[in-house]
């Protein structure tokens, strides 16, 4: 099944499978794809699937389209493109199964893959120390959890097998753990550990 990875500045923050006819991609909440940025249009592009085959279409969108670098209206999209909206990359995978090769393992929600079961005893969550939202607790039960105000400063708390890491995903403003400024690169977190971003005083509290 044909599926999009969207990054920012190359930290992961979806996955999305394709399992519609069409899929469309914007701004606005009603698209399939929410990619809230400014740069991205409110329908921004959308993709048709026919057959094995998907094709991306831009929606006259403001800042346009592309594929590996080039500006599209229209293209069949390949394994392993690289779609631009804004500042986003989305890799297409469509892998074609090959005869003799063992299917891809579908899981039904719920069921835990085996690679992720080490991280299945894994219990993060955050507890807001400043602000409105002072004292609550927000579990990391996703993937990939981003925090903060979009625009002024994002980041993103993604399990792994060993436990968690945060990243900075975009805005002006740059998150800190313990007093130092994160990167792009993903850091590691400890139970105990202090966020602060846009303002907002965390603790990354693990079970």
């Amino acid at each position: 099944m044909p599926k999009m990875i969207v990054s920012i500045d190359g930290v992961v923050i979806k996955e999305v499978q394709l399992t519609k006819e069409r899929t469309t991609l914007g701004r606005r909440p009603y698209n399939d794809v929410v990619i809230d940025n400014l740069a991205v249009s409110g329908e921004h592009a959308a993709l048709q699937m026919s057959g094995n085959g998907v094709m991306l279409e831009d929606l006259n969108s403001t800042n346009g389209t592309y594929v590996n670098g080039k500006a599209v209206k229209k293209q069949a999209l390949q394994n392993g493109d690289t779609i631009e909206v804004g500042k986003y990359k989305i890799k297409f995978v469509n892998e074609i199964e090959a005869p003799g090769f063992d299917k891809t393992m579908l899981f039904k929600p719920g069921e835990v893959p085996a690679a992720l079961a080490e991280g299945a005893g894994l219990n993060g969550a955050l507890r807001v120390l400043s602000g409105t939202a002072s004292g609550r607790e927000v579990p990391l039960t996703k993937a990939v959890t981003t925090v903060g105000k979009p625009g002024v400063a994002v980041a993103s708390i993604s399990r792994r097998a060993h436990g968690y890491v945060v990243a900075h995903v975009e805005g002006s403003g740059i998150p800190m753990l313990n007093g130092a400024p994160i990167g792009s690169e993903p850091v590691a977190l400890k139970s105990g550990d202090m966020i602060e971003l846009a303002g907002t005083k965390m603790q990354f509290i693990q079970s």
